[in-house]
């Protein structure tokens, strides 16, 4: 059985490069000959009869020893997730790129690819359905990132679920939804602000992710009862 937490490192600490990007079809008890090569790769299947294959040079080196993680052959079965065919119908579009700005685009979404598609055999391995453990890693980024604009659609993806599902989940071991949390800590964030020390109400807006400190204000007095500057004042 495969390590997902050391494949994943190989990947967040090596260097890699894309050497190809193939799209392939084989018809119904066809066969595919003579096709060799001697990187590694990965092979996908995206419908019965398409498949896409990446192949990459590894460059991890490790007391002398080559990565044995992706020396042998393995199978991933993260489930269907749609994210993932459109990331590699993006990466075998600029998979032939040469200048650098491609070449990086390039390696962004391989490297995209294996997130979601070891995210998706993590939650796989859960029984199928995310465990608290995962919603607790949600939080966890919500709590570290709450300055950034932070969507339904960005969380999901981040954790390899669709929206729907993770908003389910995100309630069902919380009690409130993704968007909801987002806003009750931004605003926790923005009374200790208020209270210790000296900022402007737009200063304080800023700092926990709203450009607008009208709206601001609004989403502050509905969760308080008074505005940011009586508040301040009381």
């Amino acid at each position: 059985m495969t390590d997902l937490d050391k494949l994943a490192e190989v990947f967040a600490s090596g260097s890699s490069e894309i050497v190809g990007t193939y799209r392939l079809f084989i018809q119904p008890n066809g066969v595919l000959r003579e096709f060799r090569t001697v990187w590694h790769g990965f092979l996908f299947t995206d419908s019965e009869f398409e498949y896409y294959l990446l192949t990459y040079r590894l460059d991890n080196i490790r007391d002398g020893a080559s990565v044995h993680e992706c020396d042998a052959h393995f199978m991933l079965e993260p489930g269907a997730n749609p994210r993932v065919t459109e990331l590699l119908m993006l990466l075998h579009q600029s998979a032939h790129t040469v200048d650098g700005i491609g070449k990086l685009r390039s390696k962004e979404l391989f490297l995209g690819i294996m997130h979601q598609v070891l995210v998706g055999c993590r939650l796989r391995e859960s029984e199928s359905s995310p465990s608290k453990m995962v919603i607790q890693q949600a939080i966890a980024y919500i709590n570290g990132h709450y300055m950034n604009s932070l969507t339904l659609d960005e969380l999901a993806e981040l954790h390899g679920m669709s929206p729907k599902s993770f908003s389910y989940f995100f309630h069902k071991y919380t009690g409130v939804r993704p968007i909801d949390y987002v806003i009750q800590y931004r605003m926790e964030r923005a009374s200790e602000l208020l209270l210790t020390g000296n900022y402007s109400i737009r200063d304080v807006a800023f700092s926990v992710g709203y450009d607008n400190p009208l709206y601001f204000s609004r989403v502050f007095k509905k969760k308080f009862g008074v505005s940011p500057s009586a508040y301040t004042s009381q």
